[in-house]
């Protein structure tokens, strides 16, 4: 066979280029680019339809088939549909394989599931099964890399719900480079698509991240794909969060909640309840948020420790909540309610580990500095919501009952919210609203409430 043309892919970000480079012009890496050669051009996506008028097309029902997860189904937008083309990353053991493996048990009992292990023979596939407790049903376990090979067994088996774990292994023999890299990921991922679309057959793909945290091998991929899932989780803790970043067929940011146990991945319905487990009313410098993740609201304990520094420069450390945002508060602290952080070291954390990136949490934060700082506890059976300005004031938050209601829901008796939302809280009647304007008023309100 004729050589074909030969190319150099950056294997960091994908950027192409005539000749070898020392750095990347896209990425800015170095000796990252690697040669590639094309031998034919692969297929492109697409059935052969031909272009008809946007009015004439007909629109039926979305056919969606249950995974057996209530929180996975929830993350995908109410079950599984047709043709859709899912990626799923994480760290490497925070339980992606787990997860998928037990879905394809629970749709194996009534329609054809194909597994595809690139890592694992299909022995060892079968010792995962067995202590997870999956039986067979009609799930058919494939351990192979090439392809060519698994796309004439995807056609030859007609799965209604195919698994390739992961696509990082995944090779195609018509482009001559090393599996995992930029230009084998994007073109195995695009025939895998076309497989999908033609023959309405779910694929998940399951990805693996760089250290940064982020899907390894091109962008493109996420742009390729319907539904884009991160599985977050601490080594520390037991529970797992699903969370969605991109999806076509319902609703971004939603999470699912889950925690390993030794038979698998356990679903948990009430996460509120799961993360303040261990929550303590009356201690200094925690006080709880309602925050919300896609459609679901999320009760935390938002805890802050302010300390004398030792050194020169006061340290600021954040976990679980975004620093850049913690800074901007504790300046709106510095200036406006007159604290004097200069000298003064903060730590500021979200208990149990999670991971939330919401304006409304701004104001429990201000209050459990202020708690810390003033060394007063926060009255119990209290929640705290709100976004706070430069200027200190305090603003309205989307979906504020919903909020309300779940606080309700566990308990709570007093709810500290921005004025803007006291009159769209109309069907919540056990629980006693305090609004507040600005920041002055809301630590008055929960300091001395």
């Amino acid at each position: 066979m004729a050589k074909g043309k030969s190319h150099y892919v950056c294997q960091n970000c994908g950027q192409d280029a005539p000749k070898w480079l020392g750095r990347c012009p896209g990425c800015g890496s170095w000796n990252s680019f690697v040669e590639e050669i094309w031998r034919q051009p692969v297929a492109a996506a697409g059935n052969g339809a031909e272009p008809v008028l946007l009015d004439a097309v007909e629109v039926t029902a979305e056919d969606r088939t249950s995974s057996g997860s209530g929180e996975l189904d929830r993350v995908l937008g109410g079950g599984i549909v047709k043709g859709s083309f899912v990626l799923v990353g994480g760290d490497p053991g925070i339980g992606k394989s787990t997860l998928l493996l037990q879905m394809a048990h629970h749709l194996g009992q009534q329609d054809v599931i194909l597994y595809v292990s690139g890592e694992e023979s299909v022995s060892q596939v079968k010792l995962r099964a067995n202590r997870l407790g999956v039986s067979g049903g009609r799930l058919l376990v494939f351990s192979e890399t090439n392809l060519d090979r698994i796309s004439s067994v995807i056609e030859g088996t007609g799965p209604t719900v195919v698994i390739i774990d992961s696509i990082q292994t995944v090779y195609s023999s018509q482009i001559q480079s090393a599996p995992g890299s930029v230009s084998q990921v994007r073109e195995c991922a695009a025939i895998l698509m076309r497989l999908a679309k033609e023959k309405s057959i779910a694929v998940f793909l399951v990805g693996h991240v760089t250290k940064e945290g982020t899907l390894a091998g091109p962008r493109v991929l996420e742009h390729m794909v319907d539904t884009v899932l991160y599985f977050e989780g601490d080594r520390h803790h037991t529970y797992r969060i699903l969370r969605s970043v991109k999806n076509r067929f319902g609703a971004t940011n939603e999470i699912g909640v889950f925690e390993m146990a030794s038979r698998g991945l356990d679903e948990i319905s009430n996460p509120s309840e799961l993360f303040l487990s261990q929550h303590s009313a009356g201690t200094t410098g925690a006080v709880v948020a309602a925050a919300m993740e896609g459609t679901r609201p999320l009760l935390v304990e938002v805890q802050a420790l302010v300390t004398s520094t030792v050194y020169g420069n006061p340290r600021r450390m954040t976990a679980g909540i975004d620093y850049n945002r913690v800074s901007l508060l504790l300046a709106v602290l510095d200036k406006k309610i007159g604290f004097n952080l200069g000298m003064q070291d903060v730590f500021v954390n979200l208990a149990g580990g999670v991971k939330i990136d919401e304006p409304a949490l701004d104001l429990a934060v201000i209050c459990a500095v202020a708690s810390s700082i003033r060394d007063h506890f926060i009255p119990a059976g209290t929640v705290v919501m709100g976004e706070v300005g430069l200027t200190g004031e305090v603003r309205g938050v989307p979906q504020i009952e919903t909020r309300v209601k779940e606080a309700v829901k566990l308990g709570f008796t007093r709810c500290i919210v921005p004025k803007a939302n006291i009159e769209q809280v109309r069907d919540v009647k056990t629980i006693t609203l305090s609004g507040a304007a600005s920041v002055q008023e809301a630590l008055t309100s929960a300091l001395e409430g």
